[in-house]
C-alpha cells in the first residue's frame, strides 16, 4: 500500500512552524533564523520531502527555469557546458532549457527575449560567440533579465561574466613549442571576429615574437573551428614548399583535422610534425596520436556561471554574484608533440 505523499503542511506541523516559514527555508530566504532553518531542513531530509516546482514558482514568483543560449557547432563543448550547469541545477532545484541561436542574426536580441518570455525563465547563461555581443548584454540589462556570459579574456564586470584566461594559456603553449626546438611554427586561428580567437591569436603570435620566433605571414591561416577546416588548412600548410614543423590550432577540432591531413600525406606525428590544440575535449585523449592541448575546464566555467546566475535570481548571496570566476587553462602534454628532428 502506497504511503500518502507528505505535504508542506505536514512539514510545517512537524517542525512547529508556519507554512510560510517552511516555504522560506525551501527558497533559501535569509529571513529565517539558523536554528529554525536547520530544524526544518532536518525534517525535510528525514521525510524525503520534495517541493513541487510549480508550487515553489507560484510562491516566489519564480519559474525555477534557467536558459542556456548558444551558437556553437562544437557538440563536445555544448555537452560539457550542459553537464556543468545541470550539476548545479540539480543541487539548487532548477531545470535547464536550451536554446540555439544565430549570433550574427539581425534579430538576435528579439530572438533571445522571446525565448526568455516564452519559457518564463528566471535568467539565462549565454555562451560564446553570442556572449561576445555587447548589444545583447545591453538589451538584457534594459529588460532586467538576470544573465551570466562566458567569455575569453578579462573584464571588471565580474557580476556578469565567467572568464577564461586564454591569452596566458596560449603564451604557455608557445613557450612549450619553442622548448621543443621548433622554429617553423604555424597557427590555424579560429574566426578572428570571435573574441576568443583574437585572444588566442594575439597571445600566441606575440609570445612567439618575444621569444625571437615571429610567425611568417604564410604560416598564419584563419579557420572555422571545425574539423573539416583543420583538414583543409592542414593540407594547405603541409603541401607548401616551405612546411612548418609544428602547428598550433585554435581548438581541438581543427587540431584533429590536421592530424588527419598529416596521415593522408604520410607525414609522421610527432617525428616530422608536432600538432597541438586548445580545450582538451574528450576527443583529444582518444585519438591517435593523443593530442597535446590546453585544458580549459568548460564544465567548471559552467558551474561558476550557474552558481552566479542563481545567486542573482535569488538575491540572497551578494558575494557570490560579484566573485571573480576566472578559469586558467593548463597545458596537457601528449603524443602529438615532440622535439624537432634534425
Amino acid at each position: 500500500m502506497n504511503q500518502p505523499k507528505i505535504t508542506i503542511n505536514d512539514i510545517a506541523r512537524l517542525a512547529g512552524v508556519s507554512k510560510r516559514t517552511v516555504s522560506r527555508v525551501i527558497n533559501q530566504s535569509p529571513k529565517v533564523g539558523e536554528l529554525t532553518k536547520q530544524k526544518v531542513e532536518q525534517i525535510i531530509a528525514e521525510y524525503n520531502y520534495v517541493p513541487d516546482k510549480q508550487a515553489r514558482g507560484l510562491a516566489s514568483s519564480r519559474s525555477y527555469l534557467l536558459g542556456l543560449v548558444y551558437d556553437n557547432p562544437d557538440a563536445l563543448y555544448i555537452d560539457e557546458v550542459q553537464r556543468g550547469v545541470l550539476d548545479i541545477c540539480s543541487q539548487k532545484g532548477y531545470e535547464l532549457v536550451v536554446h540555439p541561436c544565430r549570433y550574427k542574426a539581425d534579430d538576435l536580441n528579439q530572438n533571445v527575449m522571446n525565448f526568455v518570455r516564452r519559457s518564463k525563465l528566471d535568467g539565462i547563461i549565454v555562451l560564446p560567440p553570442a556572449s561576445e555581443v555587447d548589444a545583447l548584454g545591453d538589451e538584457l540589462d534594459e529588460r532586467a533579465v538576470p544573465y551570466v556570459r562566458l567569455v575569453s579574456g578579462h573584464t571588471e564586470a565580474t557580476d556578469k561574466f565567467v572568464m577564461a584566461n586564454d591569452r596566458h594559456a596560449v603564451s604557455e603553449m608557445a613557450r612549450f613549442i619553442v622548448s621543443l626546438k621548433h622554429e617553423k611554427v604555424a597557427m590555424i586561428t579560429g574566426p578572428l571576429h570571435y573574441r576568443s580567437s583574437r585572444e588566442r591569436y594575439e597571445g600566441f603570435t606575440e609570445t612567439m615574437a618575444s621569444l625571437g620566433y615571429p610567425l611568417s605571414p604564410e604560416f598564419i591561416v584563419e579557420g572555422t573551428n571545425q574539423y573539416e577546416s583543420g583538414i583543409e588548412l592542414g593540407r594547405k600548410l603541409l603541401t607548401a614548399d616551405d612546411k612548418p614543423t609544428a602547428i598550433f590550432a585554435n581548438n581541438d577540432e581543427m587540431a584533429s583535422g590536421i592530424l588527419k591531413a598529416a596521415y593522408e600525406l604520410n607525414i609522421k606525428v610527432p617525428e616530422q610534425l608536432s600538432v597541438a590544440g586548445f580545450d582538451d575535449n574528450l576527443m583529444a585523449s582518444r585519438i591517435i596520436p593523443a593530442l597535446t592541448s590546453m585544458k580549459r575546464s568548460v564544465r567548471q566555467m559552467a558551474k561558476y556561471a550557474a552558481n552566479k546566475l542563481i545567486a542573482k535570481v535569488e538575491g540572497n548571496n551578494p558575494q557570490a554574484i560579484i566573485q571573480n570566476c576566472t578559469v586558467h587553462p593548463e597545458l596537457v602534454i601528449r603524443d602529438s608533440t615532440g622535439f624537432k628532428q634534425d
